[in-house]
């Protein structure tokens, strides 16, 4: 999990590329955006905006496809996450939705919000505790043609 602690910070570190120029895109369109409604922009990631707590679970979630970038814009909420390879798979990988459901113990937590921005790695296994409500920005970005700069 790589954690950012504002929206200029990302820009400047990841301001390469195709898609992540797209992730600022659906950034900036976030005054027209409405809570639950995906957009997508070409087919190299979906965005959508989150009012509220995040589901708690007591498995992680995974993906291959993807990975996830939360751009929190109002309150916080606990992550929890674990190495993929040190979790137990519980529900196999589904590829039409491109998630994994894990089983462990976890390995980091810590508490995010007002203007992070957290990319979740496919690396990891995440979840949430639900202890707070939260509005966010989750996008889901293609991993083919682009990399981690700070990796």
């Amino acid at each position: 999990m790589i954690t950012l602690d504002n929206l200029t910070l990302f820009k400047n570190i990841y301001r390469e590329g195709k898609k992540w120029g797209r992730c600022v895109e659906a950034i900036n369109n976030l005054p027209n955006l409405k809570p639950g409604i995906c957009h997508s922009i070409g087919d190299s990631l979906t965005y959508r905006l989150q009012e509220g707590a995040s589901p708690a679970t007591s498995l992680f979630e995974g993906q291959r496809r993807y990975f996830d970038v939360h751009y929190y814009l109002e309150g916080t909420e606990t992550v929890e996450w674990a190495a993929k390879s040190e979790l137990c798979v519980e529900q196999p990988y589904d590829d039409t939705t491109d998630r994994e459901w894990l089983a462990g113990e976890v390995r980091e937590r810590q508490k995010v919000g007002n203007g992070q921005v957290v990319i979740f790695e496919n690396d990891e296994g995440y979840r949430f505790v639900g202890d707070g409500p939260v509005r966010k920005l989750i996008i889901k970005v293609t991993v083919e043609g682009g990399y981690f700069k700070n990796k």
